[in-house]
């Protein structure tokens, strides 16, 4: 039998006032848990509180009730973990990492790159405090599992200090495994279970859509019904239809992501017109023989429609299946758009039909794609993007692969992503115009950026033209909806009230009683543009503002920390 320790010895032990061979013993022991605790520590996260800082750039005391309205405050927090984690000092830049191949999970690898090089979206991952917003009672997420699933990969692609590690760490090559993230995304989508090869695109649907229902800030939906619309008041029904989506959906994943349709039905026997704003998260672009750029497609998509046959349209007014043409418009655009290219035919199970994938050869924007004649809003902001990320197929339906490229946030380089590989490229000479790209990544970039770019004030390491002010959306704040920001010379005034009052039928004052939204437009004149100018800065200067919100608890479920930084 082993020997025995009386109670009055165990409580020694246990307080660490054993013998001093024991407590020799138990040093490695400590010193592993005091290591696991620095690295666990080393991380710093903010939360949608800002800290305000004084003029010397000394830290001002924090005020509770002070909100961020924009994540630009998380930049700071995410600089630090890079400095922190000695990332930045390496012949490889950091995220420049390649993801080993589990069995056919190149789709899953060349979505991951992309979303990697998503940089709003890993500096919430990497800086924000997503703990605080996982949303454990929604049964259309996975309580969380999914969304720190991928933040531990984020942490490894990018920090190196996971739960998983990297498995290969030298000068010449670095890799991680997505194991632990494939099992958590299995849970919730099982068709990405096992070894099969599947479709990118569907892949990354599945993947926002999980995260955003892990981080939805609504903790309880209440039922809306689409209200139909007849085109005469266009502005007013996009803003509400926004507003009665925000009531049930609101995460960062909206935020950057979802943008807004304007779809017209028009009944061919009556002329009756129904008119729908729906919220979109992809533009599927198709592709014909005829299509020689981006921009082609695009045309394409907003071409009007016939509904005929299988495929009529139900008339209110006729009540019945009528022939109809449909026609979908750009409302209002997101900070980062993701364009799908409609190469691959789908018979009616959803298989992709062997042999027919279109191969046509595109000719793509790298910069300042301008889509301000594409949009029918006069809101949402300047429409101009950029591309950052790329997911290729090559090959067939059949024995095809999928590989990435993405611009790079440190050396501002471009890098092919080939599972565990990676190599520096030209993006003119290796995909401008080429048949392989089948998902793109655009981030919107802000005309004073531009003019940075084209007088050459930025140095080529300069990143600020790649991160476009992504607002928190909120119902009590029409203000930071994309409806409201200025574009082409308009500009839209909001009074709104930060404190509820005894005839709060509204927190906004430009929002009526019956939940209708009534901005008030502005046309600026051409000798005028210094009034406008000033309006924009006045605008950008209050969204980069602290705010007090009182009147959306359930958007906020850290209003009531003390603290705005912390170490996890």
């Amino acid at each position: 039998m082993g020997s025995s320790i009386c109670l009055p010895e165990k409580k020694r032990i246990f307080e660490g006032k054993s013998s001093d061979e024991e407590s020799t013993a138990q040093e490695p022991v400590k010193r592993r848990r005091s290591l696991r605790l620095h690295v666990k520590m080393s991380l710093r996260r903010v939360n949608s509180r800002r800290q305000c800082s004084s003029e010397d750039g000394e830290q001002a005391s924090f005020t509770p009730n002070e909100r961020a309205s924009n994540y630009d405050h998380v930049r700071d927090a995410v600089l630090h973990n890079f400095n922190e984690a000695g990332v930045l000092n390496g012949r490889i830049p950091a995220g420049v990492v390649g993801l080993r191949n589990l069995g056919n999970t190149c789709f899953m690898n060349s979505s991951l790159q992309c979303l990697s090089n998503t940089i709003p979206l890993t500096d919430y991952f990497l800086g924000y405090d997503y703990h605080k917003e996982i949303n454990k009672d929604n049964f259309l997420g996975t309580g969380g599992h999914l969304a720190t699933a991928y933040a531990e990969l984020m942490k490894d692609m990018w920090l190196q200090k996971g739960k998983n590690g990297t498995i290969i760490k030298n000068d010449h090559c670095r890799v991680v495994p997505p194991s632990s993230f494939k099992k958590s995304l299995s849970k919730f989508a099982p068709q990405f279970s096992g070894f099969r090869q599947h479709d990118a695109q569907e892949l990354l649907a599945y993947l926002l859509d999980g995260i955003h229902e892990d981080l939805n800030r609504v903790k309880q939906r209440p039922y809306i019904e689409d209200k139909d619309c007849d085109g005469t008041n266009d502005e007013n029904d996009a803003a509400e239809a926004w507003k009665n989506y925000l009531s049930r959906n609101r995460s960062l994943i909206v935020d950057l992501f979802q943008g807004q349709f304007r779809n017209t039905c028009i009944c061919k026997d009556c002329n009756h017109k129904n008119i729908r704003f729906e919220p979109s998260m992809y533009l599927s672009l198709p592709i014909s023989d005829s299509c020689r750029t981006l921009e082609d497609c695009l045309d394409l998509f907003l071409e009007e429609d016939m509904l005929t046959g299988d495929n009529q349209w139900y008339c209110e007014k006729c009540k019945t299946h009528t022939d109809a043409t449909k026609k979908t418009d750009l409302w209002v655009l997101p900070p980062i758009l993701i364009v799908h290219l409609k190469r691959f035919t789908y018979n009616d199970f959803g298989k992709a039909v062997a042999g027919r994938k279109n191969d046509v050869a595109l000719r793509y924007p790298l910069k300042h794609w301008d889509l301000s004649k594409k949009i029918k809003s006069k809101g949402g902001g300047a429409p101009i993007y950029n591309l950052y990320a790329v997911s290729n197929h090559l090959g067939g339906t059949g024995s095809g692969h999928y590989t990435a490229y993405a611009l790079n946030r440190f050396d501002n380089s471009w890098y092919e992503f080939n599972d565990s590989s990676y190599q520096k490229i030209d993006p003119e000479s290796s995909f401008e115009t080429s048949s392989s790209p089948y998902v793109l990544f655009y981030n919107r970039v802000a005309p004073a950026a531009i003019d940075m770019e084209a007088s050459d004030e930025c140095s080529g390491q300069d990143i600020s033209g790649r991160i476009p002010l992504i607002r928190r959306q909120s119902i009590t704040r029409p203000d930071l909806w994309p409806h409201s920001q200025v574009r082409e010379g308009h500009f839209r005034d909001f009074e709104r009230s930060f404190t509820e009052t005894s005839d709060s039928k509204a927190a906004v004052s430009n929002v009526s009683s019956n939940g209708s939204y009534s901005p008030k437009v502005s046309r600026g004149r051409s000798n005028g543009f210094s009034k406008i100018k000033k309006k924009k800065n006045m605008l950008r200067n209050e969204e980069l503002s602290n705010v007090k919100d009182s009147t959306e608890t359930e958007d906020d479920p850290l209003q009531k920390r003390g603290s705005d930084v912390y170490q996890c």
